[in-house]
């Protein structure tokens, strides 16, 4: 089997709408998803974050990851999102969000985490080819039990790779890497105590 692709879709609230009733209809959303998947769907999480410069101008917003087999399940997914049992959690959902953007990334090395912890954003340095920045990276995937995704067809308005981890990782010169913190919303809860992303 080929290493799955990710729908990647960055979204934010309305600010009349409060954040726990936000991440309920999200929540709910992921639910029927996983409840009647759509052909090559594997799964999906969602995760709270901030500091992102492509979504929202940087403020607190919601990044879902959609794990498909190939590019025939993204377009079957397309397709099952708003139709049938998941229509009306869809609906929902949309109805709340301010605005969002999306992109595509495959998985490139390492391991596809059910839950990260942290996401480092950084692109190709000038001048370094890709399999030298592969070889470089490989020995920190390894080392991190981490996963790393690569944008496809140039689709989204983020850095090119992420390199997703339990917990924060040091990329070695001359990476320069964006580390976001994140907060688990699907399928997790946040612990109780953390502050919910607003």
């Amino acid at each position: 089997m080929s290493p799955p692709l990710a729908y990647v879709f960055w979204h934010w609230r309305q600010p009349q709408i409060a954040a726990e009733e936000y991440e309920s209809r999200q929540r709910a959303f992921h639910a029927a998803l996983a409840a009647a998947p759509s052909s090559g769907f594997l799964r999906s999480f969602s995760v709270g974050l901030s500091g992102a410069p492509w979504a929202a101008g940087g403020g607190d917003v919601y990044e879902d990851w959609y794990l498909v087999q190939d590019f025939g399940a993204l377009g079957a997914l397309n397709e099952a999102a708003v139709s049938a049992s998941r229509a009306a959690p869809h609906d929902a959902a949309a109805a709340a969000a301010s605005g969002g953007a999306g992109g595509l990334y495959r998985l490139r090395a390492g391991a596809a985490l059910r839950t990260p912890g942290y996401a480092h954003w950084f692109g190709k340095p000038d001048g370094m080819s890709y399999g030298e920045l592969f070889a470089r990276i490989t020995p920190v995937l390894d080392q991190a039990s981490a996963g790393l995704w690569m944008r496809q067809m140039v689709l989204g308005p983020g850095r090119e790779l992420c390199l997703h981890a339990a917990t924060p990782v040091s990329l070695p010169a001359p990476f320069d890497a964006l580390v976001i913190p994140l907060r688990p919303a699907w399928p997790e809860l946040a612990p109780t105590g953390t502050e919910p992303a607003r």
